[in-house]
């Protein structure tokens, strides 16, 4: 009944306020490198197939795929603005969403590198008391338990009183202490290392933790240890610019009956922290994972210690396991390593299976409802996994 009474305010909000959004250009700033010009030899298959996904509803949609011997594939279909008919391109900034929590981790694990924290030593010994003040399990979980959602810390995405102040307020923009304040004084889901719960509000405290001994924001540590080194020209982190004029408008389905709304400003609760808010394209994804397993990120220890995984008890999807800040997944097609993340109105996922050096990317400027089924279910997955393989 809650969800139904919290559904009904966002749909009654969603109508009244569909048509107030400022003018999105949606255009790439810039193509992607000629070095991945598409000479996939399955070029034609891979573009019938999210063709096929934009026909079916959603809105727009583009793959990356790279395959040693076999080079890249990157394609893209449907539109970034249906209203403008604008045409979503491989080069067309989305949002993310959590795929960031790679990048957290990453970012974690080169200060671990540069001697600066312990993952064994508890958050608490960094950060300030008042951060964690009235958030059980804070003061005793470690930075790894934070890492790997072994910390039992309260996820404030969950809280009911955190859902329904922002339907009330769907454009409102939040900060970090506004989020953790839905985490304080709520019950954990258990002592620090005695379970596995996913927990947005651990990696609240992980970018905090990032800006406290690095001395640099976050997303600009993001920028000068990542982003830049990799030449990711087509990803950021911009918490000056968090809805900026080149990114694909959003649109979700929430009657779930085919019909869309526009959302692109529904997302003000991630544009300040490190679990969420990534904006990137495919080919970008793509290249971070190559780059974290061709050990250009971290060094080999490292990428053991974030490839050490806790079992996910879960029944909808592949058969899957956490490490820090990644996913290790089972699929009919091989063991691989993923994120994916969503937003309202939009959805991207990343994998990379080591055993075929293979990198699979999509990203979608759609989500919810009748969206879902086409681009984050187990079936989807298998539909477009099995395309690229099979």
């Amino acid at each position: 009944m809650k969800m139904m009474i919290l559904l009904a305010a966002l749909l009654s909000l969603c109508a009244c306020k569909k048509n107030t959004y400022p003018v999105l250009q949606t255009n790439c700033l810039q193509p992607l490198p000629d070095s991945v010009q598409t000479n996939h030899p399955k070029q034609l298959q891979l573009q019938q197939l999210i063709d096929s996904l934009t026909l079916k509803g959603v809105p727009g949609f583009s793959l990356a795929v790279h395959q040693p011997g076999k080079g890249w594939f990157t394609g893209s279909s449907g539109y970034s603005d249906i209203r403008a008919k604008k045409k979503f391109q491989p080069c067309q900034v989305s949002r993310a969403g959590s795929v960031v929590k790679i990048l957290t981790s990453i970012s974690v694990l080169q200060l671990v590198e540069q001697g600066k924290l312990s993952l064994d030593e508890r958050i608490a010994n960094y950060l300030p008391a008042a951060v964690l003040k009235d958030m059980d399990n804070a003061s005793q979980a470690t930075v790894r338990q934070l890492l790997n959602h072994s910390s039992g810390i309260y996820n404030y995405i969950q809280d009911p009183q955190f859902q329904l102040a922002n339907l009330n307020n769907l454009t409102r923009i939040w900060q970090p202490d506004e989020l953790l304040s839905y985490a304080r004084n709520r019950t954990p889901y258990f002592k620090p290392g005695e379970g596995l719960y996913y927990s947005n509000t651990g990696y609240i405290l992980l970018g905090m933790l990032i800006e406290k001994l690095s001395g640099v924001h976050f997303s600009e540590y993001f920028n000068r240890h990542i982003f830049q080194p990799l030449h990711l020209k087509h990803t950021r982190f911009d918490i000056y610019n968090p809805v900026p004029n080149d990114l694909a408008r959003g649109y979700t389905d929430w009657y779930n009956n085919g019909q869309i709304i526009e959302s692109t400003f529904y997302n003000g609760w991630d544009h300040y922290t490190a679990d969420g808010g990534l904006q990137s394209v495919p080919f970008n994804l793509c290249v971070v994972m190559e780059a974290l397993f061709d050990l250009k990120l971290i060094n080999q220890s490292s990428l053991n210690t974030m490839l050490t995984t806790i079992p996910l008890d879960q029944t909808d999807f592949f058969p899957m396991e956490y490490g820090l800040g990644i996913f290790k997944v089972h699929t009919p097609y091989g063991l691989a390593w993923f994120h994916s993340g969503d937003a309202i109105g939009y959805f991207g996922t990343v994998f990379y299976f080591p055993e075929s050096q293979t990198t699979i990317s999509w990203m979608t400027n759609g989500n919810y409802g009748t969206i879902d089924p086409l681009i984050n279910t187990r079936e989807a997955y298998e539909r477009i996994l099995g395309r690229v393989f099979n």
